[in-house]
């Protein structure tokens, strides 16, 4: 890949930049004011390529990262490049999207759901947590559904933002696919009263736990 391909990608991304868009995405950590559905846009007229993907990635500009991450392969990745692509990962968006659009897809998936899931620092903790609420949901055979509980219940409280998140959704995860171990986690929930008073637009599911766990179960039933 020439250097010029990635340049005039970055002068693209560049004419998309919209100040309002920056500012917004400002409040929510991320620093890129390129409108989402003018980057897919952006991604569908490149197509796959990732080559082009690692040049833009290495630019450490995030709406490029974000780019590069629409445009990659993922099953190419190692697990030690997706290691240090998820320490890299600056932003929110960044972070969501290669969990969500890369990690998801490799065959490392689950050694990385693993290792991440002990580590000692909470954003890459949050990834592990955010690989294990998929297993809970897809593919639960040899999860230890009572010790992820005993683990929620123990350090969800107190952990920062990011993981606390993350580990709530694994709460909420299980109390909605899981029925056997429905009334722990809405018990959980309810004493923990993590994200109780978060504020939820109407006609929104709130996520707080017992909320979202009572929401859910109620449509599917």
């Amino acid at each position: 890949m020439s250097e010029t391909t990635v340049a005039e990608v970055m002068a693209e991304l560049a004419a998309l930049d919209d100040p309002k868009v920056r500012e917004a995405n400002l409040k929510r950590g991320d620093d890129h004011g390129v409108n989402l559905t003018k980057l897919r846009a952006v991604a569908k007229k490149v197509k796959t390529n990732h080559e082009l993907a690692r040049g833009l990635w290495a630019t450490n500009d995030t709406a490029a990262r974000l780019l590069a991450l629409l445009i990659c392969r993922p099953k190419e990745f190692t697990p030690g490049e997706l290691d240090t692509m998820l320490r890299e990962a600056r932003s929110p968006k960044v972070h969501d999207w290669l969990v969500n659009y890369v990690v998801k897809k490799s065959k490392h998936a689950e050694e990385l759901r693993v290792a991440w899931s002990a580590d000692t620092d909470a954003v890459v903790a949050s990834a592990g947590w955010a690989l294990t609420s998929e297993r809970i949901a897809k593919n639960p055979e040899r999860l230890d559904l009572p010790a992820l509980l005993d683990v929620i219940e123990a350090r969800m409280k107190e952990a920062p933002e990011r993981l606390q998140w993350a580990m709530n959704q694994a709460l909420a995860t299980i109390g909605i696919e899981h029925a056997e171990h429905r009334a722990r986690a809405l018990d959980i929930g309810e004493r923990l009263e993590v994200l109780k008073d978060y504020p939820t637009p109407p006609n929104c599911t709130s996520p707080f736990a017992p909320s979202w766990i009572n929401a859910i179960v109620g449509r599917k039933s």
